[in-house]
């Protein structure tokens, strides 16, 4: 238990060393492209808070390409700003666009952030339709009582008037082709409503093209 502790104190001590190190170099590198006072404080700040948002969207799952994008964009402003105050730029003659890159970053960072933040998943509905299919084949199966003459579905084709989409007639084709193979005879309308969970005019559509 100590040693787990040891490693997990020896990583965060380690974190804050960077942090603190890479947050003195952006705010050193602000001051020189003349964003002094306050205003060279929230430099380093949004540059973290943009690595935060990208590293939170990439541990999502959703819009890889996205968070890799802004992740190296911010990644690349910290290490430039470690890179530049280790003597290899005056900090007394800042070229001129290295100011304009300074100066428009905050609107990169408010750009990227609010994509970032409040962009929707796009697999969101795929998911939610998937899970509805899958709940409705993990139902148990509830036979309904079977009358004295059942008999076999007649098409009509001609008297269902409801939109049947074509997923849901396949799906439906296996329901029927199982609980013939299981039952010896053809299923019926209550049955199949029964195990697709469907309005009865929506059953009976379905089973006017089985």
């Amino acid at each position: 238990m100590r040693a787990h502790l040891a490693r997990v104190d020896a990583a965060l001590v380690q974190a804050l060393i960077a942090a603190a190190l890479s947050f003195a170099h952006i705010h050193d590198i602000a001051m020189a492209a003349g964003q002094d006072g306050w205003k060279a404080w929230a430099y380093p700040i949004s540059v973290d808070l943009l690595l935060v948002a990208a590293w939170r969207r990439l541990r999502s799952g959703t819009a890889k390409a996205a968070a890799w994008c802004w992740f190296v964009i911010a990644l690349t402003a910290s290490l430039g700003a470690n890179v530049a105050t280790a003597g290899l730029l005056d900090m007394t003659d800042v070229p001129a666009w290295l100011r304009i890159l300074v100066a428009g970053w905050p609107a990169v960072a408010f750009l990227g952030g609010t994509l970032l933040a409040h962009s929707a998943p796009k697999a969101a509905t795929d998911e939610s339709s998937t899970e509805l299919i899958q709940d409705q084949e993990d139902e148990p199966e509830t036979t309904p009582e079977t009358p004295a003459h059942p008999a076999a579905i007649e098409p009509t084709l001609s008297t269902s008037p409801v939109p049947v989409p074509t997923a849901l007639v396949n799906h439906a084709r296996k329901v029927a082709a199982e609980h013939r193979t299981r039952t010896g005879a053809p299923i019926d309308t209550p049955t199949l409503r029964a195990r697709l969970g469907v309005p009865a005019p929506l059953a009976e559509a379905i089973a006017a093209q089985l």
